[in-house]
């Protein structure tokens, strides 16, 4: 199965394969990233460049050692890399090839849930830099992204989780029926049914890509793929990178969303009573913490959704009814604190 999007004037053919689909095909292998966990995945041909796992790698300085394997193997602004593992691996290795030489081809294999529904579609990349999340990058969409959903049952019980955080937070922003299905099907979701599974990446990625496909750049509706994560990324800021995974942020990020859109008057109260019961089915960590509220009052200050001097937050009337809004101080200290 393969769709081909476009992202303001770049091709992406988005596809699901076996794993032996991989790297067959007319995009020849010239340069490959992976991390310590994914190395046994990347392909034979053409150098290759292995980071540690993990969020530590995400750094300028594993960008630039990444940088200098590709001068050192003499690729050309035609090589063709491929990005294989996490959203770390996808996003750095997407960084890398936007800069080198002003632009080579890329080519995501995405080895993990999360990286599957969100950090390969779509074209942002980047790496964490002076203690926040994401704070350098650029847009850069891959020109092929292959979906391997037999990859996700050697995922650790834990990452699989986190990537099932913004299964749902994709499911709230404009799939429904997928919402019932995660509420509904939760053991089959949780045992990683195969057809299930194939089904809810691909769902996850036509409701990403259509919202890329009108506003690459983020001036808009794309915006809206930051539900919850505008408490999620100051929640791993002053928390520590790498403390809680990016899922687990997510969750009790849109925990957070749901009830400050509710002091807010924004949110139906029982719509938001949805969310947290699906999230809690999950096994998420959702209460306010108190004695960090603070630290991450003052991180949401360096959110990259800010205007005009205020922190804009990506809320929800109702399902698929989303709003991008400043929101008062004394509703975001009663959201962080749950006084």
């Amino acid at each position: 199965m393969e769709r081909v999007y476009r992202f303001a004037g770049h091709t992406c053919a988005v596809s699901l394969c076996r794993r032996d689909e991989l790297y067959s095909d007319r995009a020849p292998v010239a340069f490959s990233v992976g991390d310590t966990n994914t190395a046994r995945y990347l392909p034979d041909a053409g150098a290759r460049f292995v980071l540690p796992s993990g969020e530590a790698a995400k750094s300028w300085q594993e960008l630039e050692r990444l940088l200098a394997a590709m001068l050192d193997a003499g690729l050309t602004r035609d090589s063709v890399v491929y990005g294989v593992g996490g959203g770390v691996v996808c996003d750095i290795s997407a960084l890398a090839s936007s800069l080198y030489m002003r632009g080579c081809a890329l080519v995501l294999v995405p080895t993990t849930l999360l990286a599957m529904v969100d950090a390969a579609v779509g074209g942002k990349t980047g790496v964490n830099f002076g203690g926040y999340k994401n704070m350098v990058g650029t847009f850069y969409p891959a020109q092929a992204v292959r979906l391997c959903p037999e990859l996700l049952h050697t995922l650790p019980e834990r990452e699989y989780r986190s990537g099932l955080a913004e299964v749902i937070k994709t499911a709230l922003l404009g799939d429904g029926s997928l919402l019932d299905d995660l509420e509904q099907r939760r053991e089959a979701v949780l045992s990683r049914d195969d057809g299930l599974l194939a089904d809810v990446v691909w769902r996850c990625v036509q409701v990403k890509a259509s919202l890329v496909e009108v506003d690459l750049t983020e001036q808009g509706v794309r915006a809206h793929l930051n539900l919850g994560h505008t408490f999620a990324h100051a929640l791993e800021s002053v928390e520590g990178l790498g403390l809680w995974s990016h899922g687990e942020a997510v969750a009790w990020g849109l925990a957070r969303a749901m009830e400050l859109g509710v002091a807010a008057g924004i949110t139906e109260a029982g719509y938001a009573a949805r969310v947290r019961a699906i999230l809690d089915a999950y096994g998420y960590r959702l209460d306010p913490i108190p004695e960090a509220a603070s630290a991450i009052r003052a991180a949401m200050d360096r959110d990259k959704k800010r205007r005009s001097g205020e922190v804009r937050f990506v809320l929800q009337e109702q399902l698929g009814r989303t709003v991008v809004t400043a929101v008062a101080d004394s509703l975001i200290e009663q959201t962080l604190t749950g006084g």
